[in-house]
């Protein structure tokens, strides 16, 4: 199996690309709406922020979870035991926000909103019947105006060589959100894994906007759509000396919507998050 690259503006793409996720729980677009030039912007500046100091003036709000996460309490991935190989910045439109870098990346949170919601229409035109029946409401609506939905600025240092035993840039774990938009990022090391447990990676030529599928849309499915294990592994050779930066959108729904008989969006990511140690 391979994961195939779409082309945003072919006549069959929204077909295509829902096919993809079907299949593999990823879509990969080319020839889509985002700015590039943004992204790459984005990419330069925020490598700056995370290289001084400045950072530690942003530390998270353990109420609110927006601003700096350092590596010293990043995540541990469902079902292992070592921290990922990461610090990062939460970016809500509420939240916090370095005046420097806040133009560019809210200019980047609405233009990759705005795509999302088109995919997640996307999603739900070539839902089966059967299937779209259990959506609660139209799937762009479950975002529409959510105050939840979560731009996640990924820094992955260099290889210092002292990483803990087993410790990767980000185990293997599925998102818990709908969708997660994500422009192809500064280096590789994007990987998924397939039905038969082999993993691929995912295609990261810059331009590239990858797609893939959260819990909440397995669980508002009915499994329909597969929620993909997924994860970031280490460089090797001279790549070890490199950062990554990344920028995934978490499309999340508003709190009071219906997923499913078991859950409400909002009592879903409380469970998802106690989980992770983040609550």
């Amino acid at each position: 199996m391979k994961l195939e690259t779409i082309d945003y503006q072919a006549p069959d793409s929204a077909a295509r690309f829902v096919q993809s996720l079907r299949d593999t729980g990823f879509g990969v677009l080319s020839n889509h709406t985002i700015d590039k030039t943004l992204v790459e912007t984005i990419y330069s500046q925020w490598q700056a922020f995370f290289n001084s100091d400045e950072k530690q003036d942003f530390l998270f709000k353990a109420e609110t979870h927006d601003g700096f996460f350092p590596a010293s309490i990043s995540e541990t991935a469902k079902g292992h035991s070592v921290k990922d190989i990461k610090e990062y910045y939460h970016v809500y439109p509420w939240g916090r926000i370095p005046d420097s870098l806040r133009d560019n990346i809210l200019a980047y949170y609405q233009q990759a909103n705005s795509l999302a919601a088109e995919l997640l229409s996307w999603v739900e035109m070539h839902t089966p019947a059967e299937v779209a029946i259990n959506y609660s409401i139209a799937l762009p609506k479950m975002i529409e105006d959510s105050h939840k939905t979560l731009l996640r600025i990924l820094h992955y240092p260099p290889m210092s060589g002292d990483e803990e035993m087993g410790a990767i840039r980000a185990a293997a774990h599925e998102d818990i959100n709908l969708l997660t938009v994500l422009p192809a990022a500064s280096e590789p090391g994007l990987q998924v894994q397939t039905k038969t447990g082999e993993w691929l990676d995912v295609p990261s030529d810059f331009g590239n906007i990858i797609i893939n599928i959260g819990d909440m849309l397995q669980e508002a499915s009915g499994g329909y759509f597969p929620s993909t294990t997924h994860r970031v592994i280490n460089p090797e050779g001279m790549d070890r000396n490199r950062s990554r930066i990344s920028l995934p959108l978490f499309l999340h729904p508003k709190p009071e919507v219906v997923l499913s008989d078991r859950y409400t969006a909002e009592s879903y990511l409380m469970e998802r998050l106690r989980e992770l140690g983040v609550i």
